[in-house]
């Protein structure tokens, strides 16, 4: 592995962010939109068999968006992680990993014309999308593919809170660098996800936002090499403040806050005392610009 690779990963991040606006400037349907850039780093995360804290640099690309049948979310993050978790057996420069996630909600009051708000839920949707991922690393280097389809209940709080049950089809084609092995693609047994977001304002005297996600994933059968899998947890959670009036700009255009992750049994590896990096546990700092 060069030790130029982090800065070819950057400048396919930035390809896939001029494509992105582009494609975003050719939805003339859209009702309204929001694209961010992001920053965070922490310096606790944990990659499964690696018995390192690994610090990370993360830049995100963010997109969402609301028509008049429902509403996108695009998320593009680039992780760089510092050599304790190396690009490639013997290298000194760290991994670096490209995840993305695409989500598309179908409001079905929206669909129907009906009014399918009931107790707390205000609506009822169909999500659907996928992920897909690429890191280059010492060990396993994961090529995902996931899709996810399933119902949404759409709450009525202030912000959002959308909770869907999905099923998963995913599915990874590893190369190890240690043994220079390539495994065919491989597909997990089909999987429920029950998944939450959120991103709630809030004002302490300064305009806040408690936003994040949470996933329950149940196990996916054995994995490519023929162990067992178990049930993820992963809870990631961030506290906004959006400074954006102090420096005379729009509202919500530049947010600093305080995140944490929660990670157990990451990509269905099983917690336990041989298993070292199976539970992430993860404070961070972060920054974002929407525009």
């Amino acid at each position: 592995m060069s030790h130029h690779a982090p800065a070819f990963a950057l400048a396919r991040f930035i390809t896939a962010l001029s494509m992105l606006a582009t494609g975003a400037a050719a939805v003339q349907a859209a009702d309204w939109s929001d694209t961010s850039l992001g920053y965070r780093y922490g310096n606790r995360f944990a990659e499964p068999f690696n018995q390192n804290d690994i610090p990370k640099h993360i830049l995100n690309l963010g997109y969402v968006s609301g028509y008049q049948y429902g509403k996108n979310f695009f998320n593009l993050d680039l992780l760089l992680s510092s050599r304790v978790d190396p690009a490639q057996a013997g290298a000194d420069n760290g991994a670096h990993e490209l995840y993305l996630v695409y989500r598309h909600t179908l409001d079905l009051g929206k669909v129907t014309g009906r009014n399918l708000a009931f107790g707390p839920v205000r609506g009822l949707g169909l999500t659907a999308g996928i992920d897909l991922n690429r890191k280059t690393d010492a060990g396993y280097n994961s090529r995902k593919r996931m899709l996810v389809a399933g119902p949404t209940l759409m709450f009525d709080v202030p912000g959002f809170l959308d909770v869907s049950l999905v099923a998963l089809w995913e599915s990874n084609a590893p190369y190890n660098s240690f043994s220079q092995r390539a495994t065919p693609r491989y597909r997990y047994q089909t999987h429920a996800m029950l998944t939450a977001a959120w991103g709630i304002p809030f004002s302490l005297g300064i305009p806040l936002e408690f936003n994040g996600y949470a996933n329950y994933i149940a196990a996916k059968g054995a994995n490519e090499f023929g162990g067992g899998t178990a049930p993820e947890t992963n809870i990631d959670a961030q506290l906004m403040y959006d400074l954006s009036g102090t420096l005379g700009t729009p509202k919500n255009t530049f947010k600093v806050g305080v995140a944490y992750q929660y990670w157990r049994n990451k990509f269905g590896n099983p917690t336990r005392p041989n298993n070292p990096g199976t539970t992430a546990r993860t404070p961070m700092v972060r920054a974002e610009y929407h525009f």
